[in-house]
């Protein structure tokens, strides 16, 4: 019986387990939305919710605890700056979990896991990548009717092409 044995091991090692999450805690704090499989969401929680509190306390220990856990210095200044100051008289409850279907290959349980109040941020980026894509479609509607000029320019029109008139 698993009695008082704490936590998943998502069927990986130690070692292994602990940098899937280190990576998946950092991930969620620079994006602050991802996709994964629910258990991986729900393993990580509380070292998300562990995360957020350190910054909230905001001193050097904490930082230097934040920056043994996390994977880039980004990610701790996005913390500390951005992430805790948001969260402020928050007693917990950082994240939100939303489940999201399957996934194809094994049908495992999929979830969206983000920090609460970034909905704001989330739609920010959403409304750049549009704008980004927006351009880029207009860039390349331009380029193809510019080189549809330039083909139907140097093509004579049929029955005048070099050479038949020659026999």
């Amino acid at each position: 019986m698993r009695h008082l044995k704490a936590g998943t091991k998502l069927g990986r090692n130690t070692s292994h387990r602990r940098a899937l999450l280190r990576n998946l805690v950092t991930s969620l704090i620079m994006e602050e939305r991802i996709e994964t499989t629910l258990p991986k969401a729900k393993a990580m929680r509380p070292l998300v919710e562990r995360m957020i509190t350190l910054g909230k306390r905001g001193d050097l220990h904490a930082r230097r605890q934040a920056a043994g856990f996390l994977m880039t210095r980004e990610a701790v200044d996005k913390l500390f700056a951005t992430i805790s100051p948001r969260m402020g008289d928050r007693k917990g409850g950082y994240l939100r979990i939303m489940h999201g279907g399957w996934q194809k290959g094994d049908g495992a349980e999929l979830a969206v896991i983000e920090l609460m109040g970034s909905e704001q941020v989330i739609a920010e980026k959403q409304k750049k990548r549009a704008e980004a894509r927006a351009k880029r479609a207009e860039e390349t509607r331009k380029a193809m009717e510019e080189a549809e000029k330039n083909v139907s320019s140097e093509t004579p029109p049929v029955g005048e092409a070099e050479g038949e008139g020659e026999k």
